[in-house]
């Protein structure tokens, strides 16, 4: 295949994702949820009528990469490759300029091989100079490409996204996963950022965390199943689609977060979480089960492609009205208090953390500990 030829798929692969992912948000679609649910639905806080605190003392911000976050969710990679995307990009950036939130982009990968590909990334970094920026590249990309995508963005951490389901399924995929793990270590043993290991909509299991720790990986998005559907989004690609049987693979974000929590903290990397993230409440949910930060790609990647940055700009400030309202709600002044809320463990979830040998009542009661 020539170099023109490849190029041109991988621009058409791009636009493809966008297409599919957004239509996945589109009212009657189910809104990103696979047809197995969203789990975040399981989850309950017990409402403590007695226990809600003044709005003015709520303090949402976090900590991301060893620096203050002041907003605990963040516009999760998207996309970036094409006009098209890079459009998209430009967009996502102002918004998270204008509201002082984190952004990671979509794959850099296919910019470190066409170059021309390149400044519908660099475009984030322009319009967002001062903005905590993340890059994004492929497990089994070297570590050199993992420099070269920290500096197309003057990022202040890299994405690595690991996706066997999606490269199982994937028309032009290579899955060649047994050389992902000591590829992971070099690029952390490279890298000038922190890196930050990430799934693309499958979820992380404790086994996974614990052998990314192992090689030096301080931070993972679980990124679980619920959310924008790669496997999904391969198949319609796919003549014939034939592995639609496989809808609903993986583990959502709320059972990587339960499950994540047998792992001791100190063996295991901090953790973030996306996949299925739908408005505030899923948020503080992911919080509750100790998530750091929390990434949001579709419900805000449909917003900006139907009326842009300005009503991505309208949207993510009522997201963070409703953060710390639902906060005071809850009693829970910071996300240290969040952490300590009674949650109820329903439904699939709650079989899940059943097989699991999870404490789901544990959870239940933790207020009175």
């Amino acid at each position: 295949m020539s170099a023109d030829r490849d190029a041109e798929r991988r621009h058409d692969r791009k636009e493809d994702h966008v297409r599919l992912a957004t239509m996945q948000w589109e009212p009657g679609q189910g809104d990103g949820s696979s047809a197995r649910g969203n789990e975040f639905d399981d989850l309950d806080f017990v409402h403590h009528a007695m226990d809600a605190v003044a709005l003015e003392s709520v303090d949402p911000a976090t900590r991301m990469f060893n620096r203050d976050a002041a907003w605990p969710f963040y516009i999760n990679g998207m996309t970036g490759g094409t006009a098209h995307t890079g459009r998209i990009n430009q967009q996502l950036a102002i918004a998270a300029r204008e509201t002082g939130l984190a952004m990671g982009c979509g794959s850099v990968s296919i910019a470190l091989d066409d170059p021309d590909a390149a400044p519908g990334f660099r475009i984030i970094r322009r319009e967002n100079p001062d903005g905590l920026v993340m890059a994004n590249i492929g497990v089994g990309r070297s570590a050199d490409d993992a420099r070269r995508a920290v500096d197309l963005l003057g990022a202040d951490a890299l994405q690595v996204h690991i996706n066997a389901v999606q490269e199982t399924v994937m028309p032009e995929g290579s899955p060649r996963f047994g050389d992902w793990l000591s590829g992971i270590e070099a690029i952390v043993a490279a890298s000038p950022v922190p890196v930050l290991v990430k799934e693309v909509g499958f979820g992380l299991s404790p086994r996974t965390l614990h052998r990314l720790a192992d090689v030096g990986v301080r931070f993972a998005d679980v990124s679980g199943r619920g959310g924008t559907d790669f496997l999904r989004i391969e198949n319609d690609r796919r003549p014939g689609g034939d592995y639609g049987y496989l809808t609903g693979f993986g583990q959502s974000a709320p059972a990587c977060l339960l499950d994540a929590a047998s792992l001791d903290a100190d063996s295991r990397p901090t953790l973030f979480a996306s996949g299925g993230v739908r408005n505030p409440l899923d948020v503080l949910k992911a919080l509750a089960l100790d998530a750091e930060a929390v990434g949001v790609a579709g419900a805000f990647l449909s917003t900006v492609v139907e009326v842009g940055a300005e009503g991505l700009i309208e949207l993510i400030g009522s997201w963070q009205r409703h953060t710390r309202e639902l906060m005071a709600l809850l009693g829970a002044p910071d996300l240290e208090g969040l952490r300590g809320t009674d949650l109820l463990i329903r439904g699939r979830l709650g079989e899940y953390a059943r097989l699991r040998e999870i404490d789901a009542g544990a959870y239940a009661r933790r207020r009175e500990s």
